[in-house]
């Protein structure tokens, strides 16, 4: 800050005579967020400094006699250490009739503030400061008055602005004209081969749109560009093999995690204006899962996104006019959805919560029935149908103030925490809910071993007395979910899960008196190990389900101390971001620190509950192909020639060693497992180490006898009869197998 923006689109205007009108303009101008045919717009960034660079290059000074006063309240600073920015909003395209500043004093003083305008007229406005942020009291004022210069060119435009009210001497600045934009955004856009990536639609091409909307290729940096940013592309776009999803050509979470690591050009651990996109096939979940936005990647996050090209974006409704443009729709809409997410927007139906439950930055209500590409389409009144009759390819208007005027650590990527400094309301709690909602341990006392991660189990139990429709994925992502956990004579915090999923709307009938069950490994996540130190914890959740909010109990658990030093020495290992993302996402090929962690816990502590958790996560991997890429040093883009260039090392299954690590956590000790891992988790990884050893081992006699202990190990744990009669079939599957293939032998 200043932001030295570049000002490409419209660098010809720079060379001509300053008195040739520009119409070429009209056409150059119309994905800036402030165009408006024929007027000279206000909108855009402006910028102070002693020192501030000029739009034609070079430097300019303001004068030391604006620099030095009058003076700022609080510390002295030497004027040129003083940088200023300020963003109107007042014309062009979407104006929010705002204006939004930056004070940076020196290296780490820093104030924001917002202020809503009232025209006093021809370029001319004044308003009330109603938000600040960071050292305010740099910042006493409570009003401005802003006059902008316009013109065509940019070395003729400012802005003049009058701070005044709280007590201070009135204080005026000139700013000049830097960005008809807010901010900086690098996008990169990859593919994994044989995968198309749609990134840009036909507006008109589906007859379903709004009568009035404009018909013209739009693209997904325009989109970004109207929102008020300037979209350059980092010069990726990059084929991905599609070995790298391994040999079942899904992408698993590990798999995306990793990939990006690897793949993506601009892969940093630090806070960058700059966003992945990748566009595959499917992911491991099945079609059910069309987008996903990955929170974290080592200390940042919401630094990039996949789309799924085959899973529910790409079933147009039967009997839809024009099946073809209605997928390319779709898919152009999950894109931008899920790349929204990556600037912190919440969907538009999930801004509100109750305020304890996070940090606000304004109060944002729901919008149930906006047109946003935040808002799923088949949540308005009316499903999807209705809301692309009336969409227009854009974010609300909340959305974009929040874009555009927030401080920037709020939207950046890899800054502020996900749905951090959004603002939160009392959540919509019916006296009379047709749901509850229970937290709980698979076990008699909810204590857990140190370094032993914490698997609950959640039940939404029917309680209205007669059948409801909820979505089949209300307990399967975190976005209809707010979790909270509080260690005793501590400050509550906000559990936040590595990745979020957009998933299809399919619904499921609850019958009255009926239930629904998933786990909630909630050990981990972007906070880091918010259930590690020894203590005592409260956790409670609010689940949205339909128009209301759905509170579970409080569930009171433990962690208890170390056993030994060694457990304290190793946990300093243990408790880091690759640990719990290999955890999360049942191994990884790639973070090796965090495995060798892992194969240090397996050995050491064998007998104590987390080395089967490590077990898992060492041995997923090594039941598939994997093919590493090994690059130069510094290196990161990747090109379709590197398949064929060597650089790829296929590395083959590992059957003994998967085996060795997946019995001894799932076998071994059966009722251990149940307890540590969840009746419903323990469930899965040996359903899918059965068919594991079925379908890729030829062991189906090997896959029964999985089966079988499972059965008796649940039943002796008293699980509901429909799950031991799920297990009792497959058991008989696996039988009927092994003895048509002894019949052969």
């Amino acid at each position: 800050m200043p932001n030295d923006v570049g000002l490409d689109i419209r660098e010809q205007a720079r060379e001509a005579p300053e008195t040739e009108p520009r119409p070429q303009l009209e056409t150059a101008a119309r994905d800036y967020p402030i165009y408006v045919p024929w007027v000279r717009p206000a909108s855009g960034t402006y910028a102070w400094s002693y020192w501030i660079r000029h739009p034609r290059g070079g430097l300019e000074g303001n004068g030391a006699e604006a620099a030095r006063g009058p003076t700022l309240p609080g510390p002295s600073y030497p004027f040129w250490l003083q940088r200023e920015e300020l963003r109107l909003d007042v014309d062009g395209r979407y104006p929010q009739m705002q204006a939004s500043g930056t004070l940076l004093l020196g290296s780490t003083a820093r104030a924001h503030w917002i202020a809503e305008l009232t025209p006093l007229g021809a370029n001319k406005w004044s308003g009330s400061i109603w938000y600040k942020d960071g050292n305010t009291g740099l910042l006493p004022y409570t009003n401005v008055e802003i006059t902008a210069t316009t013109s065509w060119f940019y070395t003729q435009r400012k802005a003049t602005v009058t701070f005044s009210g709280g007590g201070a001497p009135n204080r005026t600045l000139t700013y000049r004209f830097t960005s008809p934009y807010f901010h900086n955004v690098e996008l990169e856009f990859d593919r994994v081969q044989n995968t198309g990536a749609v990134t840009a639609i036909g507006t008109c091409d589906h007859p379903n749109r709004p009568a009035a909307l404009p018909c013209e290729t739009l693209t997904i940096e325009n989109v970004f560009r109207r929102a008020g940013f300037l979209v350059k592309k980092s010069g990726g776009d990059n084929p991905i093999p599609l070995s790298a999803a391994g040999s079942d050509a899904a992408w698993s979470d590990m798999e995306m995690h990793d990939a990006m690591q690897v793949y993506w050009s601009r892969f940093a651990n630090k806070a960058q204006w700059s966003l992945w996109v990748l566009f595959a096939a499917l992911h491991e979940r099945g079609s059910t899962l069309g987008g996903v936005m990955f929170d974290d990647i080592g200390p940042n996050h919401r630094q990039g996104t996949a789309i799924f090209n085959d899973s529910f974006i790409a079933n147009a409704p039967a009997g839809d006019a024009d099946p073809a443009a209605w997928v390319e729709r779709m898919k152009f809409w999950t894109a931008c959805h899920e790349m929204g997410h990556a600037f912190n927007l919440a969907h538009s139906w999930q801004k509100a919560h109750p305020p304890s439950w996070g940090n606000p930055w304004i109060p944002l209500p729901n919008e149930h029935e906006a047109r946003s590409f935040m808002n799923y389409p088949y949540n308005v009144s009316g499903g999807q149908t209705a809301f692309f009759s009336d969409f227009e390819y854009r974010f609300s208007d909340s959305e974009l103030l929040f874009m555009r005027h927030a401080p920037a650590r709020f939207v950046q990527m890899g800054n502020a925490d996900w749905f951090d400094d959004h603002g939160f309301e009392q959540s919509q709690v019916s006296p009379e809910p047709a749901f509850r909602l229970e937290l709980r341990a698979n076990r008699e006392k909810p204590i857990f071993e140190f370094m032993e991660p914490v698997v609950l189990e959640m039940k939404l139990q029917n309680v209205s007395g007669q059948p409801q429709v909820v979505p089949k994925s209300v307990l399967e992502t975190s976005d209809h979910m707010t979790v909270i956990i509080k260690k005793q004579g501590k400050a509550a915090r906000q559990w936040a899960p590595y990745a979020r999923y957009c998933l299809s709307a399919d619904k499921a009938v609850v019958s009255a008196g009926a239930a629904l069950y998933e786990s909630l490994f909630l050990a981990v996540g972007r906070n880091g190990w918010d259930l590690a130190e020894p203590g005592v914890y409260e956790v409670r959740m609010a689940l949205h389900v339909g128009e209301e909010d759905v509170v579970s109990n409080s569930l009171r658990l433990r962690i208890a101390p170390p056993r030994d030093y060694d457990e304290e020495f190793i946990a300093q290992d243990f408790f880091s971001d690759e640990v719990g993302r290999i955890l999360t996402f049942d191994g990884s090929q790639v973070l090796e620190a965090g495995n060798d962690t892992l194969h240090e816990v397996a050995e050491r502590f064998e007998t104590r509950r987390v080395a089967l958790h490590a077990g898992i996560a060492l041995g997923t991997p090594l039941t598939r192909d994997y093919r590493k890429l090994d690059l130069g040093e510094g290196e990161r883009a990747v090109t379709a020639a590197h398949a064929d260039s060597g650089v790829f090392t296929l590395i083959d299954r590992k059957a003994r060693e998967a085996r060795s690590f997946l019995k001894a956590s799932l076998i071994k000790d059966p009722s251990n497992a149940a307890e540590t891992l969840g009746h419903i988790d323990y469930k899965h990884y040996v359903d899918r180490f059965s068919a594991w050893l079925s379908e890729e081992e030829g062991e189906a006699a090997e896959a029964a006898k999985c089966q079988d202990l499972l059965h008796e190990t649940l039943a002796e744990r008293q699980v509901l009869g429909s799950v031991l009669d799920e297990i009792k079939s497959r058991h008989g599957g696996y039988a009927a197998q092994a003895k048509k293939a002894g019949k052969k032998k």
